[in-house]
């Protein structure tokens, strides 16, 4: 347990941080999951529309350093791949 008061500090901003980053996180895999269950149904107008929704999550996730830019790029690649794919 930290004895420093800006140690306790850090230890109160980093547990709300990580809630955060979870938040986040599962936002981004929630919206990623809508477009595979679209692609996975066959339905081409709902798999775009989901596919749209979730790139600014996907990019928003990579500028905060939630993931790392090339694995968003390879999200957002391989996503819209399967789509054209339909």
């Amino acid at each position: 347990m930290a004895n420093i008061a800006s140690a306790r500090k850090r230890a109160r901003q980093a547990v709300k941080r990580r809630a955060h980053n979870v938040e986040l996180r599962s936002r981004m895999r929630t919206s990623l999951k809508k477009v595979l269950k679209a692609i996975h149904a066959g339905n081409k107008d709902e798999a775009q529309a989901s596919f749209k929704a979730a790139v600014p999550m996907i990019d928003s996730s990579a500028n905060k350093g939630l993931i790392h830019k090339n694995k968003a790029a390879r999200h957002k690649s391989r996503l819209n791949a399967r789509i054209k794919a339909l």
